[in-house]
């Protein structure tokens, strides 16, 4: 059984624990509070379990140099990247205001810490959980910080190798126990021969005591469903208004009707899990009564004669009468009364 862990106040993860739904809102708020905010009660209404940003110290992220790069994109908010970037970066006040909006709503609220400062100052907004993205999955002096500061972790695994993630689970697992890897590939949108799902049997074979997750790009629902029925047990998709808007991931972003059908089809994907133990159901007793076959005699049988495969037939049968499965073990024995051809052979008739 993978491990079980508090992942949110009250809100367990992994073994037989439903589904993890994180709502990546990302920088798809266009720099816009209100939008944000339209954006967590989507999440919320939608069903997911988290809404999650992505929270950036611009001058520790990037280096002087790439900050002040032209950014002639379609997408761009800015004339450099720099500006582009700040357009969409909201300040510790308005993170502030928006955990709290989150939480009158409903909603776990967590962001994506991209640099070690604004881990700082997550940790100081106490969110329940810090998510690593794909790019500091291999930035080990950051993992180290983020994992002594015992809150529990989820981990993408982006543009990264088995070998990588092996040493990412050895650093965070000496210093915290609480974390989860996620598959994820780094693309945007992602085409589904690019997603690996066998990845995540990988890993739940490499890191048998963590739960481990998908976090998808890909266009539409079946995948991340697919992930699901593979055993992730937290699922993280980007989610969005309006594909059209401006911006890298809205294409790649899920609206609101798709993220309410994909959290309908996960937990009716868990509902569908049931036992593992393989049995007859009191749900198919009708299905039995009306089509369950069982053994008739294929000719007259004269009361005592013993009784021998030839003499025996399988047919829906009225009364019902012995299983198939056990028409080998009455070779040999013998009916208290005669059976006519095509009657049922019941327990009561033998002796």
């Amino acid at each position: 059984m993978p491990l079980e862990f508090e992942l949110c106040p009250g809100r367990m993860v992994g073994g037989a624990h439903p589904c993890f739904i994180i709502a990546e809102i990302g920088q798809n708020h266009q720099g816009d509070v209100e939008m944000a905010k339209k954006m967590i009660k989507m999440a919320k209404d939608c069903g997911a379990d988290c809404a999650k940003f992505q929270k950036s110290e611009l001058e520790h992220k990037f280096n002087k140099l790439a900050l002040e790069r032209p950014y002639n994109s379609k997408h761009s908010w800015g004339k450099t990247y720099g500006d582009h970037k700040r357009h969409l970066e909201f300040s510790h006040q308005q993170y502030r205001e928006l955990q709290k909006y989150a939480e009158e709503v409903g909603i776990f609220f967590t962001a994506s810490g991209m640099d070690e400062m604004a881990v700082e100052f997550l940790h100081e907004l106490s969110v329940p959980f810090f998510k690593v993205a794909s790019c500091d999955a291999n930035n080990f002096p950051y993992l180290t910080a983020i994992a002594k500061k015992g809150r529990p972790l989820v981990v993408s695994s982006g543009m990264q190798s088995m070998e990588t993630m092996r040493r990412v689970y050895n650093t965070v697992k000496e210093h915290n126990p609480n974390f989860c890897i996620l598959q994820c590939t780094s693309a945007y949108p992602l085409d589904p021969e690019n997603v690996n799902l066998r990845v995540i049997s990988e890993f739940q074979k490499e890191f048998p005591d963590i739960p481990v997750g998908y976090s998808g790009h890909e266009r539409g629902l079946y995948i991340t469903l697919a992930a699901v029925g593979m055993g992730a047990k937290v699922v993280e998709r980007h989610v969005t208004m309006d594909k059209s808007l401006k911006g890298n991931d809205h294409e790649a972003s899920l609206e609101p009707k798709e993220l309410a059908e994909l959290v309908r089809a996960i937990r009716m994907v868990e509902a569908a899990f049931g036992s593992n133990i393989k049995q007859m159901i009191p749900c198919e007793k009708a299905c039995q009564d009306k089509l369950g076959k069982c053994v008739v005699a294929k000719v007259a049988i004269p009361a005592g004669t013993p009784l021998s495969l030839a003499m025996l037939g399988v047919k829906v049968g009225e009364p019902k009468g012995v299983a198939p499965e056990e028409m080998d073990q009455l070779v040999g024995r013998t009916l208290r009364v005669g059976a006519e051809p095509d009657a049922s052979i019941t327990a009561s008739m033998l002796g």
